[in-house]
């Protein structure tokens, strides 16, 4: 099972914006949202709630491809977010987040029993290329037990 096929089969509201993961490595992943009229705001583009879903989401598929071998002993979870709406998103939407710290640097707090924050970067573009948002959501690996 692919991440996206994962993130789409456990996170409802990925699978509710039928959100397409085009590619997930450890260093970068890329979603894009569909244009879909149920999801629009009140001038016709994707609604800033399914933007930041997207974004988020995107984040989620990086840092499982980065640290989805350490899930047995530490949960990834979002601690903190923030998304500034740059231009008016028209159409489909895509966001590429980018791991912001060396995954190795995040593995080795978790060795040290540290509980390490990392942040995500993501961009958001429309498909003429103009960037329509950017986000940072922190993510950290909580130890298990």
């Amino acid at each position: 099972m692919s991440i996206g096929e994962m993130l789409a089969a456990t996170v409802p509201m990925a699978r509710t914006l039928s959100l397409e993961f085009l590619q997930t490595t450890p260093e970068k992943a890329v979603v894009t949202l569909p244009d879909q009229a149920d999801y629009h705001n009140h001038v016709g583009g994707p609604h800033a709630g399914a933007m930041f879903t997207l974004g988020e989401s995107a984040s989620g598929a990086v840092v499982l491809a980065a640290f989805g071998d350490q899930l047995s002993r530490a949960v990834p979870l979002a601690v903190r977010a923030e998304i500034a709406y740059r231009k008016l998103a028209m159409g489909a939407v895509t966001a590429t987040a980018t791991l912001g710290r060396p995954a190795a640097d995040v593995v080795a707090e978790l060795d040290a029993g540290q509980r390490p924050e990392f942040p995500v970067p993501v961009e958001i573009r429309r498909a003429d290329g103009a960037v329509t948002g950017e986000m940072t959501v922190v993510w950290t690996l909580r130890p298990n037990g």
